[in-house]
């Protein structure tokens, strides 16, 4: 009796629980969680880039403008057409981050569009940043066009970005392993640390394998219901970004001096740790945050040769693509006008 009183009093059914109220309660908290969770990583990304601009400020503040002109001016042509064909090169493998990505959500599309959809979505990404929006918008503007809808191009983007993230876990997982005493000096973690950090990440990723290899796994992501790539798939990916990383680090490292230059494996790792504290900062393209990263993990004789080859690489991999990113979609768009207009004219011929 007592138990009936209490649901009746608060609105129930007798002989039932008040389910519905404790499942908005608990909706209620997590949206809650939510927020605070949302509060801190922003707090964290705007620390990150406040030190990395304090940083970057306190290091340009030493530079002095004519010897950074001159470092600019010694950088020989070889090392510019090195920097545009290794840029070439990472931007050919993220059309290769579309193709698979295609593949797994069973979309048939042509190469053209989908170099030109890959190439343009992360050439202005990487530029103007918030990459949800400018990639997205960019890649569903070309896609559309040739049927995919909303709901396959956001999955597309999801499987393109588990490339991305598969690529850099495998760099700096080897790395770690390979040049553990060489990157103590970078993250400043002791040597064993990076050795058992390197051996785990290799070991998650081992796991991964298996773990969509015993049987098809889904995934909820951001509301949409994806199928993950197999373990064939998923080393195409890791192999994808492995290749488009070291294209990308490599075209930075051939613009540096000489003696500024670490081996290759341990550059590509400090590389990839740049990148990702770019990406968790929010700032455009890394902006500033790379470039602070960069300047306290290398050693020259002087901070205007390092400074100099990280402005030319601003402009050879991020502002050169941009501007032909924006060419290749105004001519694709003009393309496409002209041959409805075309089109709306052979039919008005037809019909007379």
């Amino acid at each position: 009796m007592a138990d009936r009183m209490r649901d009746e009093l608060h609105g129930g059914v007798p002989g039932q629980s008040n389910g519905g109220e404790v499942e908005i309660d608990i909706a209620a908290r997590n949206e809650a969680r939510r927020k605070w969770l949302h509060r801190i990583g922003m707090a964290f990304s705007l620390a990150i880039f406040a030190f990395a601009v304090y940083v970057l400020t306190q290091t340009v503040a030493t530079v002095n403008l004519g010897d950074l002109r001159r470092a600019v001016a010694a950088t020989s042509a070889e090392q510019i057409a090195g920097a545009a064909l290794l840029t070439a090169v990472s931007y050919l493998a993220l059309t290769g981050y579309d193709a698979l990505a295609l593949r797994q959500i069973g979309a048939r599309v042509r190469y053209r569009t989908t170099a030109l959809a890959s190439f343009a979505s992360y050439a202005i990404s990487f530029t103007l940043g918030f990459p949800i929006i400018t990639a997205g918008a960019v890649r569903y503007w070309v896609y559309s066009q040739a049927g995919l809808t909303a709901g396959r191009v956001a999955s597309l983007t999801i499987v393109a970005g588990i490339t991305f993230w598969l690529g850099m876990a495998a760099v700096v997982g080897v790395a770690l392993v390979l040049r553990a005493e060489a990157l103590a000096d970078v993250n400043q973690l002791k040597q064993t640390v990076n050795l058992l950090v390197g051996a785990g990440i290799l070991a998650a990723i081992g796991v991964y394998l298996v773990w969509v290899g015993v049987r098809p796994r889904r995934v909820r992501v951001q509301g949409f219901r994806l199928r993950l790539p197999g373990p064939g798939v998923t080393l195409a990916q890791m192999g994808l970004g492995i290749v488009d990383l070291c294209a990308a680090a490599g075209a930075l490292y051939v613009l540096l001096p000489p003696n500024a230059t670490p081996d290759f494996v341990t550059f590509a790792a400090t590389y990839v740790f740049g990148c990702v504290l770019g990406i968790i900062s929010h700032a455009p393209g890394g902006i500033g945050v790379f470039e602070a990263t960069m300047l306290k993990a290398l050693v020259a004789p002087n901070h205007a040769t390092l400074l100099a080859a990280l402005l030319l690489f601003r402009v050879i991999y991020y502002l050169a693509p941009f501007v032909l990113a924006l060419a290749l979609l105004g001519a694709n768009e003009a393309f496409r006008r002209w041959s409805s207009l075309r089109d709306a004219i052979d039919r008005s011929r037809v019909e007379d």
